[in-house]
């Protein structure tokens, strides 16, 4: 007889906790500002907004946080973001390299196309 896989059941909680994860919402940049807008008015108290949205109050008050730092950096005229993480200089260095091949194989092109334009005129 074949022996199968044993396959070890797991807990529950780590049943519940990969559910949670999978299934976890997603909320887009446009809908963070919206339900910080929407705080910031102060028609609702933070808690009836965060119940009506279906969020934690600490999950509401980061991206208000965020939200407010972006503003305060935007408006001291930060506007470098990203530009100096090491992902943007690695592809800044392979695009120079890149350039510089391009220009080698081109130049090299030129010297092949001249060179047989000029065997072309010799054996004529």
């Amino acid at each position: 007889m074949r022996q199968r896989d044993k396959q070890v059941p797991k807990s529950a909680e780590e049943t519940v906790r990969d559910i949670r994860r999978a299934t976890r919402r997603q909320f887009s940049a446009e809908e963070k500002i919206r339900i910080v807008l929407e705080g910031l008015r102060g028609e609702d108290s933070i808690a009836e907004l965060c119940r009506k949205e279906g969020i934690a109050q600490n999950l509401y008050y980061r991206w208000s946080k965020e939200f407010l730092e972006a503003g305060k950096k935007r408006l001291a005229g930060d506007t470098a973001r990203e530009a100096t993480s090491d992902e943007v200089k690695t592809l800044r260095a392979e695009a120079r390299q890149l350039k510089e091949a391009l220009a080698e194989a081109t130049l090299e092109n030129r010297l092949l196309k001249k060179s047989v334009i000029a065997d072309g005129e010799d054996g004529e």
